[in-house]
């Protein structure tokens, strides 16, 4: 009836292991519960059942640093601010991506001032940009799934000391 029906015989499947750790890992992405400002209210809609980001595997919320591997910057990010989101993405484990979603976070958006970081890039590697004041829903879903794709093609040996497979 499934594919079991269309495998006939011991049912061996061949793969490589960065296509199965990368799939595994595409498919359960953690982001931290982390919000600015008014950026984040839309991300937070994001995970209403009308958008559900639960589709994508990436539902789970996780309220500490330390059990996430997304971190969406969402919204203004201020000088006085930068030294805590910094500290945030350094706690989070190997590997670990960022979304900067909105203008704010992208750019200082239209805050043209010295209290305001012009950009969450000169403190922390930015993945994915987001573009918008604030973003709708449907574009953080949009960078979640380029971000999936970008999961999607890395390569382990890129990073030798996440992964060791012992002989």
């Amino acid at each position: 009836m499934g594919i079991e029906s269309q495998l006939k015989g011991d049912n061996i499947v061949v793969s490589s292991v960065n296509t199965v750790v990368n799939w595994a890992r595409k498919n359960s992405l953690w982001p931290c519960t982390f919000g600015l400002a008014c950026c984040a209210l839309e991300m937070m809609a994001t995970t209403m059942p009308h958008y559900d980001m639960a589709r994508f595997g990436a539902e789970v919320f996780r309220p500490s640093p330390r059990q996430s591997d997304l971190l969406i910057v969402a919204g203004t990010v201020t000088i006085k601010m930068a030294p805590q989101v910094k500290r945030v993405y350094e706690q989070m484990p190997e590997p670990k991506w960022v979304i900067a979603m909105g203008a704010c976070s992208s750019s200082g958006g239209h805050f043209l001032s010295y209290a305001v970081l012009q950009g969450v890039e000169k403190i922390i590697p930015v993945d994915i940009y987001v573009p918008g004041c604030p973003p709708r829903m449907e574009t953080l879903l949009a960078s979640l799934m380029k971000l999936q794709e970008k999961i999607k093609t890395d390569r382990l040996d890129k990073h030798p000391d996440q992964i060791s497979i012992e002989e």
